[in-house]
């Protein structure tokens, strides 16, 4: 990259966002500190007003930006969530033509919608995508919720579209993991934070009342996660004379241990991934049962119910 598609970009990404430092541009033009501090004082040099501050980094003057396009803070979001989409599954090359449009894109924007989709940058996260009528209906609420900082209530069912119960749900961000679209949020009535899948949402509105607490991030609350990832005991019965077409199986999925119980082995596992637990038993559930956790017996019938679709 010459010296003015450089100091361009440079300018574009100083518009893009309320403050960056010169060890973040020079990250990303790949370029040392000092060919930064003189593209810097080209900008200076022409008249764009660039305030700087030792120890704290670059930002634009309010009121100057590229004109003459403006956009919302709707449209600003709907370009946020598809560069995190594109940036999963694009290409290199697209992916990194759709940044720098995307820089071009938060450059107009004003400071306060700035903050808004850095806010909001870290509260999406894309692993898989996917697409249901009931999430994209119920999204466009989420999404305020987290902008505004507003509670929402929902009426949420987990399994059985009869059993619904109402609740006061308080987000913190949005992933789409294995194909399903999901919420972590802090539940008044739990006092902790859960998954809610969006799908499952039956009614959602704001109820104009700010969150109570002051909330990790997404990806605060992910790292934590990963550092204390949630171990599951499932235990199981199984008939004895099915058991032995398990034996060497069992070990792969986390066996702990066994113990005869009259026609039946009761046996115990360790794992972290249920979902992978609930499929593997669905190939001996017909002469096995499901002891606990009661969230491996939902996953389940979940899975279950998903195979009577398809047949």
């Amino acid at each position: 990259m010459n010296k003015f598609d450089r100091v361009t970009a440079i300018l574009i990404h100083l518009q893009s966002k309320r403050l960056v430092t010169a060890q973040q541009l020079s990250e990303r033009f790949e370029v040392s500190l000092r060919t930064i501090y003189r593209d810097i004082e080209t900008l200076l040099n022409a008249g764009v007003p660039i305030i700087g501050e030792i120890g704290v980094g670059y930002s634009m003057m309010e009121g100057y930006r590229l004109p003459p396009v403006m956009f919302t803070q709707e449209e600003a979001i709907a370009f946020l969530m598809a560069e995190k989409i594109v940036d999963k599954y694009a290409d290199t090359q697209n992916s990194k033509h759709f940044k720098s449009a995307l820089f071009k894109v938060k450059s107009v924007l004003r400071n306060n919608d700035k903050k808004i989709t850095e806010e909001m940058d870290n509260s999406i996260s894309i692993v898989k995508n996917a697409k249901s009528e009931l999430a994209d209906k119920n999204l466009p609420f989420i999404m305020r919720s987290l902008t505004d900082k507003e509670a929402l209530q929902i009426t949420y069912t987990a399994f059985d579209p009869k059993n619904t119960a109402s609740q006061i749900i308080e987000p913190i961000g949005i992933i789409n993991e294995n194909g399903i679209w999901n919420t972590v949020a802090y539940s008044n009535e739990t006092k902790d934070y859960r998954h809610f899948r969006i799908d499952r949402i039956a009614q959602i509105k704001l109820i104009g009342k700010p969150f109570l607490q002051n909330h990790l991030t997404l990806k605060e609350y992910s790292a934590n996660q990963k550092i204390q990832e949630i171990i599951y005991r499932p235990i199981i019965k199984v008939k004895k004379e099915v058991a032995h077409f398990i034996e060497e199986q069992k070990y792969k999925y986390g066996f702990v241990s066994e113990q005869e119980n009259g026609s039946s082995i009761k046996m115990e596992f360790k794992t972290n991934c249920l979902q992978t637990f609930s499929r593997w038993f669905l190939t001996i559930a017909d002469n096995a049962k499901i002891l606990e956790p009661k969230e491996l017996k939902i996953l389940l019938k979940e899975v279950v119910a998903g195979i009577s679709k398809n047949i």
